[in-house]
């Protein structure tokens, strides 16, 4: 099984929108069975709330299915319990390794680094701009879906 956490800084935008959006991609290719995905903050701030109302709102206009969640922290020691820690922009990724430690294993990425055009995805929370987001979202989530499948033992 292939264990995916994607990581941003409060756990209501973009990194589940991810996890919902990679599982989607993941169903429709029929590997369900094959993954878990899920995700978490690199901050206290949003613990326990739900996807943002915004967040929600695209997944909806998009046809992707979500549920109800609450936000939690990343911890140490889910570096041993994922194969991948997939962060947004650069500052989740010096986040992520504040909290886990170093990257022994090369487990720690940003989701736009399996595109052509790595960069940050840029947080809607405060550019507002949620179609961007899921833009960049999906295309980072449809990519690291191909990586998979083409490096997969």
């Amino acid at each position: 099984m292939i264990k995916v956490m994607f990581v941003c800084l409060g756990n209501i935008c973009r990194s589940p929108m991810a996890e919902f959006i990679l599982k989607d991609l993941v169903k429709k290719s029929n590997l369900e069975n094959e993954f878990f995905i899920t995700s978490s903050a690199t901050s206290y701030e949003e613990i326990g709330n739900d996807m943002y109302s915004y967040a929600k709102d695209k997944l909806i206009e998009k046809d992707i299915h979500f549920e109800k969640r609450k936000a939690k922290r990343l911890k140490k020691d889910d570096y041993i319990k994922y194969d991948y820690i997939i962060g947004m922009e650069d500052a989740n990724i010096k986040n992520i390794k504040k909290i886990i430690g170093e990257d022994r294993d090369n487990k720690i990425f940003k989701l736009l680094d399996f595109t052509n055009f790595s960069k940050d995805i840029d947080d809607p929370w405060y550019t507002g701009n949620f179609e961007v987001t899921y833009q960049e979202i999906y295309e980072g989530c449809k990519l690291f879906l191909e990586y998979i499948k083409n490096n997969s033992n």
